[in-house]
This record gives structure tokens, sequence and C-alpha cells, in this order.
């Protein structure tokens, strides 16, 4: 951030400190800054000074507060707190230091299957907490996903947020043609604002988002606006195998149907998103699943208003009664009408038919009498027999118990750690949810045992080697290693471990120790004068005592010897002579 800008060194609420502005969007700028009050580094999330006198815009802004502040989830960016003085109205935030996917994406092109998952699993994680606490996002894309330096992913700007509850009417216009979003992720149904728009369209977005980490390119494309929204409403979002052969068709299928233009046919929310990803993921082998991505030639970065979140004008207007009010320019050409034969033609076609007989009339009505009774038959027979998994995602095993017993399915259950899904609720179904499956045959069902956690092993006193390998055996790594003296501890040991044991971590995570020098080593003070010496010693923490009594004299001899350990505090005896 430059001096110009004129919240530079401004207190927030006599409390936030505005440092550093990070990014500018449609509705705000998010500045670094600094808690003065409790001494930390947060995001500040200020609206736009134009848009402070809109009771819309404020009202959006501050439910955006309110909503996040409801989801406790480690895949989203916490909001701390709200507030408004003279200068701005602004959120504080969870400040997390890394870069956004829109940053990768541009460095790296096409992520590999196994890392585009890495990213969308938190990422679908986060919408299907929201999503089972009545919130959408509407606002999904690379920009509001932050991977932080460790690599945790988090969502993050709900500026668009609408809740499912009645308490907001979820009205995404602004004024008369004129629809709030970012273009390349706009489901068709909040173009069309045809019907009222629901989770749904943050499982279109997520599907974008898939399509894009797989493939390095967006599905749709345009020079304006307008042509982007056009290919929304009539273009389906191609196989994203097309161009990353690695890709196969389970992640086609996944992409299909989050993207699919009607949202009766996606997933009912994120979490159901969610199973089939990682369902996806289970089924795909290593080779597959670590393939190299597609090239990308990797443009030099520029803004795209593609990916800006704007008030985008909506050319004529979209009306919500009806798709067919899109303006003519959002529209496929009309096709011109087939010419139809001329009457007379068609009074000789029918002249010349033969007349038909009673016959043919009778035996088709027993073919189609008999075709139904066979039908019927069939379809009484299919459904005492097949039965159609229920949407279980999310629940608990008494809940999935019941509803998959209301189909007449009983579920076989087992569990599994997930970093996503709360413990006791169920992560996947096979068959999936939707497919056949015969009453005698079990429904799998997995639960979560919730986070996989590992206890960190007494490591004090153990040489370096062993503690490394006892992290190793309790699925840990040996992190960064500190050197220090002790008296206590042999040197090349552990003198304390962090997290200390008893601490529980996720598997795999690194373990700080510090590690022992040994005992201090005595000073080499010979030909130092008496003061100097004794000044070095009590450096190293030794204490002097004096063998010889010349004043102006210069050390010629210490016992004990220079390089000897000693523990601190201990007497090393110098002998000072004149010559």
């Amino acid at each position: 951030m430059t001096i110009d800008d004129p919240l530079y060194g401004v207190l927030l609420d006599g409390r936030y400190r505005v440092e550093q502005r990070i990014a500018v969007g449609g509705m705000s700028t998010v500045y670094r800054g600094t808690d003065t009050r409790l001494d930390r580094t947060v995001a500040l999330k200020v609206m736009h000074p134009s848009l402070v006198g809109d009771a819309d815009f404020t009202a959006r802004f501050i439910r955006e507060a309110k909503a996040v502040a409801r989801l406790a989830h480690p895949n989203v960016v916490n909001v701390l707190d709200q507030g408004a003085d003279p200068h701005a109205v602004f959120m504080a935030m969870e400040y997390v230091p890394g870069r956004n996917l829109r940053d990768v994406l541009r460095d790296r092109g096409a992520l590999s299957v196994r890392a585009a998952l890495d990213v969308l699993e938190p990422v679908l994680a986060a919408l299907g907490a929201a999503h089972r606490a009545g919130l959408v996002h509407r606002d999904v894309k690379p920009e509001n996903v932050l991977i932080t330096d460790n690599g945790l992913v988090k969502v993050a700007d709900f500026g668009l947020v609408r809740l499912l509850t009645g308490q907001d009417n979820g009205s995404s216009t602004t004024q008369a043609g004129q629809l709030l979003g970012t273009v390349s992720y706009l489901a068709p149904e909040q173009i069309r604002r045809d019907v009222d728009t629901d989770q749904r369209v943050d499982v279109y977005a997520a599907g974008i988002l898939l399509y894009e980490t797989l493939t390095g390119a967006k599905p749709h494309t345009g020079e304006n606006a307008a042509q982007v929204m056009y290919r929304h409403l009539h273009e389906d979002v191609p196989a994203p195998s097309l161009t990353a052969p690695a890709v196969g068709p389970e992640l086609d299928a996944i992409v299909a149907a989050a993207t699919a233009r009607d949202p009766q046919a996606r997933p009912w929310d994120a979490v159901e998103l969610l199973a089939a990803l990682q369902r996806a993921r289970r089924a795909l082998p290593a080779a597959r699943l670590d393939a190299e991505p597609p090239a990308s030639n990797r443009p030099t970065p520029q803004f795209n208003p593609g990916e800006a979140t704007a008030v985008i004008p909506t050319p004529g207007g979209l009306e919500r009664t009806s798709v067919l009010e899109v303006p003519p320019e959002l529209l496929l050409p009309p096709r011109p009408p087939v010419a139809d034969a001329a009457p007379g033609r068609r009074a000789a076609r029918r002249a010349a038919r033969p007349p038909r007989g009673r016959k043919p009339l009778i035996w088709s009505a027993v073919l189609v009498a008999l075709v139904l009774v066979v039908g019927g038959v069939t379809y009484t027979l299919s459904s005492a027999v097949y039965a159609t998994v229920p949407s279980v995602l999310g629940q608990s095993r008494d809940q999935a118990s019941a509803t998959l017993d209301k189909q007449g399915l009983h579920g076989a259950f087992s569990e599994q750690f997930s970093e996503s899904v709360q413990a006791g609720q169920v992560i996947s179904t096979d068959p999936g949810v939707g497919a056949k499956v015969r009453k005698s045959d079990d429904v799998r069902v997995v639960l979560s045992r919730g986070p996989e956690r590992v206890a960190v092993p007494e490591l004090a006193g153990r040489p370096q080697a062993e503690a490394a390998k006892a992290l190793a055996d309790a699925r840990l790594t040996a992190g960064a290693v500190t050197e220090q003296f002790s008296d206590a501890v042999p040197k090349g040991a552990v003198i304390a471990a962090d997290p200390p044991a008893g601490g529980r971590l996720s598997p795999n995570s690194p373990v700080a120790l510090t590690v022992s020098k040994g005992m201090h080593l005595v000073p080499d003070v010979g030909g130092m004068s008496k003061e100097d010496a004794v000044q070095a010693l009590q450096a190293e923490g030794f204490t002097a005592q004096i063998a010889g009594l010349i004043p102006l004299g210069k050390v010629t001899g210490q016992s004990p010897a220079a390089g000897t350990p000693r523990p601190q505090k201990s007497a090393v005896t110098i002998t000072v002579s004149l010559f």
C-alpha cells in the first residue's frame, strides 16, 4: 500500500491499525493490519467508501460478518470482529499468510488430479459446513480460496452470502438489469432469475473450479460478460479429459453433474459433491492421481474482468419469470422454419394412401395393453426386489439406518478417519446416492471417526537419532532442530520437544527438537589481562579464581585448560604473572 492511500496508518475503531493493502474487490478492499489490543496480525476488510451510503450493500456486508461468525470450521476464514467508525465500515478477520488459488493457477497452470482434489476437498468441506448451517456463499472462485504456507486450504469472502432460513430474501439484484457476482462462476439460474437460487449455485461454481484446476483454463470464456453468460445458459461444460486425458471418466462425470445447467440434476449440496470426489479418489490408481497435468502457456498475469466480483449489467435486463425473457443477444439464433408441402400435395398424399382396416387397429390395441401389463408387472417385481439408495451423507448412524430402512435397505457400517467430516457422520455410501441396489444386499456406509491424531512420544534424554526413529514409529517426523548447552543432558541428546510428549498431531506432522550441545566449554583466556580474563570467564557462566597477585600482569596459565567441558558456575583458576 502506498502512502497516498487515505487509510494508511489509520486506527479503525481505536483498535485496528491499517498497514498494507492486500487485495481490491468489487465491494471492498482487504488490508493487512494489527490488532493493537491483542498485538496480533489481522486482515481488515473495508467496504468501498462509494458503497457506505448504500443501505443494501452495508446490510450485506454486516450480514457476511454475522453469517461467517456462525461457522466454526478449520477451512473457513474466521471473522473476529465487525465495526464502523467515521473512516470506514469494516470487519476484522483471521490473517491467512500464503497465496490464493488464482496465484497458484497462474504460476503452475493445471494441477495434477491429486493436487486438484487436495484443494477441492477442503473447499467443499467448508461449503458443506455452510450449507448445513443454512448459508450459501454465492461467490466461489479461485480468488476466494486461500492456501496457507503450510498447505491448509481456507475459503474466504462470504460477501454475497445468502441465508436459507427466510431471514434474508436472498435477492441477487441491485436494481433492474443488474446481477451481482463473478461472471465466470455464475450458475444459469443466477442469470435467468426464473427460480429461487439455493446452495446448488455453490455446487455449480465448485464444478467450474474443479474443471479449472484440472485443465488450467475456464470452460466458458468470452470478450465480454454477455458472451460468458450466454455460454453458461446454452452450453454444457466440456469434459476436462478432452484437455487433460489423465482425468478420466470418473471426474468427467462429477464435473458434468456439478455443472449441470438444470440445478435439479446437480448434487444437492457441497457435502454430496465432496462424497462423490472422495469415492472417485479411492477408485483412481496412483498413476492417474499423479499424472503430469497438461502444459499451460501461463500468460503474463493480468487483470481479467471475469475474475472480479462486480455488479454486472445484464444487457436489456433479465426477467425472473421465464428464461424466454433473456435478451435476444443471449439466445441461440432461431432456426428457420421448415418449408411445408403445399396443400395440394398433402391432399394427394392422403388420397394415395391405402385405406386402413380395423384389424391393424385391434392388434395395435392388444399389443399396447400387453406392453402395459408386462411393464406393470415388471415394475412391481422390480420395486419388490430393488430400491434406490437415498442420500444419508452427513447423517449419524441412527439417522442413516432409519433412512435406509424406509427404502427397505440395510446398512453395513464401517469407520475411517476424516479431516473434513465431523465424527459420527456419514462420509460415503457404496453404492452411491441414486444407485439401484437389491434389497437383499447391504449398502456399505462409511462413518467418520473424525480427524486422525497420534501422540508425541517421550523424547527427552534420548539421542537425536533414537528420537527421530521414535517419531517415525509414531508416524510423525522430526522437524526443526535447535541446539543449546545443557549441564544435565548429554551432548547429542534431546532436551525438549515441541509439542511435548503426549501432544496429539495429525500423522506425518513435524515435531521440533531441542538438542543438547553438552556442557559449556572453558574459554581460552591465556595472554589476557586479569580483568579481561575474569570478564571472559563470567560471560560463559564460570567463576574466576586468581592464583597470582601481580596487578599488571597477564594470564600465563589456567585450570581446567581451554576447551574443557565444565558445568556453569564452576570455578576456573587463572595464574597471573609479570612474564
